[in-house]
């Protein structure tokens, strides 16, 4: 498990949540958020749970599954989600 602050200013809201589902579907292996290490856990490759997390600037996102996956996952949330618009 890794965990990662969403750090750019709007948080994740609809283009950060699409990028990352995005990703996350690039991977055959089952990744999952959360905001809290105990969950509960999402599925990451979908949008509207993505959104349904609400989360803001400055929360602590956990990412488990594929080592691969949460890795790429956590570096798209370290770089703002190359997000320049925030």
């Amino acid at each position: 498990m890794t965990a990662v602050t969403i750090g750019n200013p709007a948080g994740l809201h609809a283009r950060p949540a699409v990028k990352l589902t995005l990703l996350a579907k690039r991977f055959a292996g089952h990744v999952e958020l959360a905001l809290a290490e105990d969950g509960p856990w999402i599925d990451a490759k979908s949008v509207a749970q993505v959104m349904a997390l609400r989360a803001a600037h400055g929360a602590t996102l956990h990412l488990r599954g594929e080592d691969a996956a949460v890795a790429a996952l956590a570096a798209l949330v370290r770089r703002g989600f190359d997000d320049a618009g925030g």
